[in-house]
């Protein structure tokens, strides 16, 4: 079997994997094949799940760190998937490998609810009570600080990263309704979520009021969130807006822990498979690292509180 490397890589790039994603996964593949050419299977339809538990005996006899082999792991299964998808395969014969050993991803110490919604409350959008914070045009520094606390709704709310807020458009908002449709990012799916009723009139507010200005500034967008003047780097908004909420509590580190802080809060009210796609991951075994986060938090707390 010839291996149609370009239609792999379209087929990885389809998925939504980044270019440089896509060259690691493929120049893998071509290490595994070689592999798998040393053992003389005759290709690659044929290796089996004892030839792939070969294949990590291998990896681990050469000193491969167990955190390598996983991504190893997970790149063949990638490429069996792929084959599965051009009719060559039924099965994927690397879906059950994981590797053991594997040091477990360290989450930040999560918010509440409570602090959660505090960020959004206390958010500072009047600049006339700041000492020294008078700076010209304060009317656009007001306007934007609206505007960044209604991102602040939908990070604490809706638990999104900063590159799916960048990339919101109006058309993504369904306020009769009271949802938003969120596209798919590379490291995030497709879902619709539902708004908060005061995320609805805020959302409202900024459309009918504080978009326009931006607007007049920056020319005709579709973009939902907008700079002055064009601006394109939206990290810098992000930026502000991070020394803003470290001032409301000093607890928060990055936008990653509020994420991760919503998710573990989903997780402890809803079922994985609803608290997966209201985060949009693509692996339920990503919200099961949330669920071991929640167990962690509890027996934390039962130490705390009965040390016996």
């Amino acid at each position: 079997m010839t291996v149609n490397y370009p239609k792999f890589r379209e087929w990885l790039t389809l998925k939504g994997y980044s270019s440089a994603t896509v060259k690691t996964v493929v120049e893998q593949i071509v290490t595994f094949l070689a592999w798998v050419e040393d053992e003389n299977i005759p290709e690659p339809s044929l290796v089996s799940y004892n030839d792939l538990m070969g294949y990590v005996q291998s990896c681990q006899a050469r000193g491969v760190s167990q955190k390598t082999i996983a991504h190893y792991v997970s790149d063949v299964r990638k490429f069996y998937a792929f084959l599965i998808s051009e009719g060559i395969l039924k099965e994927n014969p690397a879906a059950f490998i994981k590797p053991r050993g594997i040091k477990r991803r360290v989450y930040y110490t999560t918010l509440s609810p409570d602090e959660l919604q505090q960020l959004y409350r206390q958010y500072p959008v009047d600049i006339a009570c700041e000492p020294g914070k008078n700076i010209p045009p304060q009317e656009r520094n007001i306007l934007s600080r609206r505007r960044n606390k209604v991102i602040v709704s939908l990070l604490v709310n809706q638990g999104l990263r900063v590159e799916e807020i960048k990339a919101l458009r109006v058309q993504d908002l369904q306020l009769r309704e009271g949802r938003m449709t969120v596209h798919s990012q590379r490291r995030t799916a497709e879902r619709v979520l539902e708004l908060e009723s005061y995320q609805v009139y805020e959302l409202m507010d900024y459309l009918g009021v504080v978009r326009k200005p931006f607007i007049e500034a920056s020319g005709p967008s579709d973009r939902l969130f907008l700079q002055w003047k064009k601006g394109e780097y939206f990290y810098g908004v992000t930026g502000m807006m991070l020394a803003h909420l470290r001032k409301i509590n000093a607890a928060v580190r990055n936008f990653d822990q509020i994420r991760a802080s919503v998710i573990t809060h989903w997780v402890k009210i809803y079922n994985l498979r609803k608290a997966q796609y209201m985060a949009g991951h693509r692996y339920i075994s990503s919200t099961e690292d949330y669920k071991q986060q929640v167990l962690d938090e509890l027996q934390s707390d039962v130490k705390k509180f009965h040390p016996l």
